[in-house]
């Protein structure tokens, strides 16, 4: 029996419909791929991906700085072996570089949407007491520090019982908890995906007093040469 080219003309649409429709759906993920951003230091290089679905505002922070060459000629001023080390805030001469407006804190929600802990090799925000102070400088995670992590608050209003540091809190209004500064930890954006042996080279490095800090930074200075934006 032969088949109607009417017939032909509609399942060659739909076939193309099918074919579109397939290409959108990969749209989104291909759109979706980490970006990565690869450090060249005077210790060698590494490279990190960030994750703009977990932490946006952080993300689109970090890499604006990147893209604005903020992090060239900075070094890592602050090394503790068994912790974690921290840069992108001070030349090599000690001068603190001059940054945008701080970011707000994106901890708590980027867990939330699974983002990663504080462990080893994840990229955080540094801050200094207030959560909301994040602006330029970041640290990589040298080994697993819980204790960096946001803390999820309980449901409720009040939340029936709350237990943080091995006491235990009962009937506390929720914006007590959530608004306190301790429990907000640090946000992880990102983390490196090559060249973790020259981070654990840098974690290494002999430290001592220096510029304005007293203990932690390199005898001699660990210099990020550049950051640079690879997809």
């Amino acid at each position: 029996m032969a088949i109607h080219p009417a017939f032909l003309t509609v399942r060659r649409a739909l076939l193309a419909a099918v074919v579109t429709g397939l290409a959108f759906a990969a749209g989104p993920t291909l759109a979706q791929t980490a970006p990565k951003v690869k450090f060249v230091t005077t210790e060698g290089d590494f490279v990190v991906e960030v994750y703009p679905d977990k932490a946006p505002k952080t993300v689109e922070n970090f890499l604006q700085y990147v893209k604005d060459k903020h992090y060239d000629g900075t070094i890592f001023h602050r090394v503790i072996s068994n912790f974690m080390v921290q840069g992108g805030g001070y030349d090599a001469t000690y001068a603190e570089k001059k940054t945008r407006p701080p970011v707000p804190h994106e901890g708590r929600e980027a867990l939330a949407k699974g983002g990663p802990k504080n462990v080893v090799g994840t990229l955080a925000m540094a801050r200094t007491n207030d959560p909301n102070s994040a602006s330029s400088q970041f640290f990589i995670n040298v080994k697993d520090n819980d204790f960096l992590n946001p803390t999820v608050i309980p449901p409720g209003d009040p939340v029936p019982k709350f237990e943080y540091q091995g006491r235990v809190y009962e009937n506390t209004p929720r914006a007590q908890l959530v608004n306190a500064p301790q429990l907000y930890g640090y946000t992880v954006f990102g983390k490196v995906v090559s060249g973790m042996e020259v981070v654990n080279k840098i974690k290494s490095v002999p430290t001592g007093a220096a510029g304005p800090f007293p203990t932690d930074v390199p005898k001699t200075p660990v210099i990020i040469k550049s950051a640079t934006l690879v997809n």
